[in-house]
């Protein structure tokens, strides 16, 4: 790819970007949010059409007009979204659209499944051809993802921002899955924020910031400090720069509670929790140990089964969300897309989600759109969201923008209790460093928070205390000074809780 000119309204995404991938390598694409990473493979794809420059393939000049184009000319792109109908089986998904000028067609059903189970076992993909892909894990869908791109003929695969909604254990399967496809000469395009994979999976790494190439350096030849450095134009603290807690009058207390998963499988089993104004109380776990639930029933998005929630001394366990809100619980969802912002509404509009039908921003029911746009416009500044307009689309935003704007909204309302899930999920280094800072803030500010968190490193980073759950139970709360990656996680396994079982009985 080079010279490379994408132009967007008040936007220029690529800004005379050169790119180069090399049969098999597995290269990655790294800058913060808004960098223009996606958009430079949007056009690779033939999704986006750029303004200016030219794109080879062995050696010839192609323009793709569509991602059909891109596809009969060995391409495949694994969306951070993905683009799978949930209610087709996994081999309807991937031969969905077909044939084409490359596959032939194929009306046997056993042929299909017999091609799939050769791809899933050669590749380490395994993946049931009939099942339904609602029925599917994350980290399954992404597999299936990867499979429709290797069944159409894929040489060159493109995977944005792949572990961003993955477990650690998924991480390194998928990891390895990578490295198989290098091994047998498919070149790979990594997009992620997180720099220990990056540096522990790349070849070569390129580095976008603002829309402009800046290098493009060996995995082998550099580290976590200097690619930051690369990615922000500065120096970036890696660590959390905080004070010792000091923790006051218990805000959020979960006692007994128990719940059910959207299957009507038990999902909490009796927890208690407790989180003082002045702390943060970390959840580590491994996905699908309870957390989302627990977090769903807090906020009043789900209902529970047994036990109590209190905020502020008050049982909100069978309250709405808006009234759990009035009490004070603010609420950063671990999915940012369905729970926390509506994507065809203003980035003005949701900013002010909850408080917009109020004083100062409605009088007798009319909505004072100027002082919606001044709230939206000082937000946006005091909390670095970058958009064009706060009457941009919000789904128009980069991950790490959106991100921001739902931690400007939740924290603009004075919360007395945050849940703050998966908070930095698909964010840069330089976005995860900002999210991180305004939390500690909020925390010295005497809100109480409950973070929840796959990455462990976060976890030990930001919590005060940290509760683990294993099975849908608490199996220890411990204080972080306390203990080591190494304990929780043995916690967060069964291990511990095993072996006391053994012990007692």
């Amino acid at each position: 790819m080079c010279n490379i000119w994408k132009h967007f309204p008040g936007l220029v995404a690529n800004a005379g970007v050169d790119f180069n991938l090399q049969e098999g390598e597995i290269h990655t694409l790294l800058g913060e949010n808004g960098a223009g990473k996606t958009t430079l493979m949007n056009i690779l794809y033939g999704l986006e059409e750029p303004d200016q420059g030219e794109i080879f393939l062995k050696g010839q000049k192609v323009h793709f007009k569509s991602a059909r184009d891109a596809i009969l000319h060995g391409l495949g792109m694994v969306h951070q979204h993905f683009m799978l109908v949930q209610r087709f089986t996994v081999a309807e998904n991937i031969t969905l659209g077909m044939p084409s000028p490359r596959e032939p067609i194929i009306e046997d059903k056993k042929a299909v499944y017999q091609r799939l189970t050769e791809l899933s076992d050669r590749y380490g993909l395994q993946i049931k051809p009939d099942a339904e892909i609602w029925t599917l894990s994350v980290g399954e869908q992404q597999r299936v993802e990867i499979l429709k791109a290797l069944y159409r003929g894929a040489d060159v695969l493109i995977l944005d921002e792949p572990t961003a909604v993955l477990t650690p254990q998924e991480v390194d399967h998928l990891l390895d899955i990578l490295r198989k496809l290098a091994q047998e000469k498919k070149s790979v395009v990594f997009i992620s924020h997180k720099l220990n994979e990056v540096l522990a999976i790349s070849d070569r790494i390129t580095v976008l910031r603002d829309g402009k190439f800046i290098n493009t350096v060996k995995a082998s030849e550099t580290n976590s400090t200097e690619l930051a450095c690369m990615m922000v134009g500065r120096e970036v603290l890696m660590q959390v720069d905080k004070k010792p807690a000091e923790p006051a009058e218990v805000r959020l207390s979960v006692q007994g509670l128990c719940a059910c998963n959207d299957e009507g499988l038990k999902a909490l089993r009796d927890v208690d929790l407790e989180v003082r104004s002045g702390e943060i109380l970390g959840i580590a776990g491994v996905a699908g140990n309870g957390q989302t639930e627990l977090e769903e029933v807090i906020a009043g998005l789900r209902k529970c089964t047994g036990g109590k929630v209190k905020i502020c001394g008050q049982e909100v366990q069978t309250s709405l969300p808006s009234e759990i809100g009035a009490l004070g619980l603010a609420h950063i969802p671990s999915d940012r897309y369905k729970m926390a912002m509506l994507t065809d509404f203003t980035v003005a509009e949701n900013m002010v989600l909850q408080r917009i039908g109020k004083e100062p921003f409605a009088r007798h029911g009319w909505i004072d759109w100027n002082r919606v746009q001044a709230e939206a416009e000082r937000l946006t500044e005091e909390f670095d969201v970058r958009t064009p307009s706060v009457k941009t689309r919000a789904g128009k935003l980069s991950g790490g923008n959106a991100q921001k704007m739902v931690l400007a909204r939740e924290l603009s309302r004075n919360p007395r209790v945050l849940i703050a899930a998966q908070p930095t999920r698909g964010l840069d280094v330089n976005a995860e460093g900002y999210v991180h800072r305004r939390l500690i803030e909020a925390r010295d500010a005497g809100v109480a928070i409950l973070l929840i968190s796959s990455e462990l490193y976060e976890i030990f980073s930001l919590s005060d205390r940290i509760a683990v759950m294993y099975g849908g139970k608490v199996v220890g709360v411990v204080n972080t000074e306390d203990t080591n990656q190494n304990e929780i996680g043995l916690m967060m396994t069964g291990v511990k809780e095993m072996q006391w079982c053994a012990e007692t009985f």
